[in-house]
């Protein structure tokens, strides 16, 4: 969609990206968990998944983003969101992977879902 496709643009551009391709591919818990298995040898799924498929010399970014629509139909009510809501955070958290960002300690998570919202609310 043409909001999805916006957002991704505003997370790149706001995070200084210069890219060549990026994609975002919606897919269910079946592809997930098969990515998980042979990319990240993890036998769990996650609700979205980034790979960056740049070169180590190259210049511009290339990476996918996969997310996972399963997930997020079975959780955006926990949430008090909605669907669309829950998957553009999943896209935002996918790209910020790609960008650099890590959520492995409480505090690295706390400041992905701060700047998730930012991007989310369109103030960035």
């Amino acid at each position: 969609t043409q909001r999805l496709d916006r957002l991704v643009r505003r997370v790149l551009d706001g995070e200084g990206i210069a890219w060549h391709y990026v994609g975002v591919i919606l897919t269910d818990h079946a592809t997930v968990l098969d990515l998980n298995r042979a990319y990240l040898h993890h036998d769990y799924l996650t609700d979205v998944l980034s790979f960056n498929l740049s070169g180590p010399d190259d210049a511009l970014l290339t990476g996918e983003v996969y997310v996972d629509l399963d997930t997020a139909a079975e959780r955006h009510a926990e949430f008090g969101v909605t669907f669309e809501e829950e998957v553009f955070r999943y896209v935002v958290h996918g790209l910020l992977h790609l960008a650099g960002y890590e959520d492995a300690t409480p505090a690295e998570k706390a400041a992905m879902h701060a700047l998730e919202d930012r991007y989310l609310a369109g103030s960035v």
